[in-house]
């Protein structure tokens, strides 16, 4: 069973490296639930995957039985899925509105972003360059 989840786990982190790399917003966003699932089995898979007791404490027992499985794991995960999804629901209506705003998805074609009298080049060549516009009129 491990090794069959060590797998899976091994191709959810490939394909949401594939995904990452995507210059498409709506694949990144893939490619990060993706990522987020392989790290949660990566987590459950710390507490015990074989085991068929659940983690429950006998009436009258003060702890956990030995070959019961372990409830952090499986507390983490159950948290780390809600987070991930409001997380992933927030990101897919960003993306909605930029494709609202700008007419395209795709992160090299949004260009509005940038003001047009600096490019790439002549943003890294100014002085000053990285400091916020704000800051330089200050100075």
């Amino acid at each position: 069973m491990e090794i069959l989840l060590s797998l899976s786990i091994g191709v959810l982190v490939a394909a949401a490296a594939y995904l990452l790399l995507a210059r498409d917003l709506p694949r990144a966003l893939l490619g990060f639930v993706l990522l987020g699932t392989a790290a949660n089995l990566s987590i459950f898979a710390a507490g015990r995957i074989g085991t068929m007791v659940p983690p429950l404490v006998d009436q009258g027992a003060r702890a956990l039985a030995t070959e019961a499985a372990n409830p952090l794991p499986q507390a983490l995960v159950l948290t780390a899925i809600v987070i991930g999804f409001g997380l992933a629901a927030f990101t897919l209506v960003l993306i909605r509105s930029a494709h609202g705003a700008l007419g395209t998805v795709s992160a090299d074609e949004m260009h509005e972003a940038e003001r047009p009298d600096e490019t790439p080049a002549s943003v890294a060549a100014a002085p000053g360059a990285g400091v916020p516009s704000h800051r330089r009129e200050a100075a």
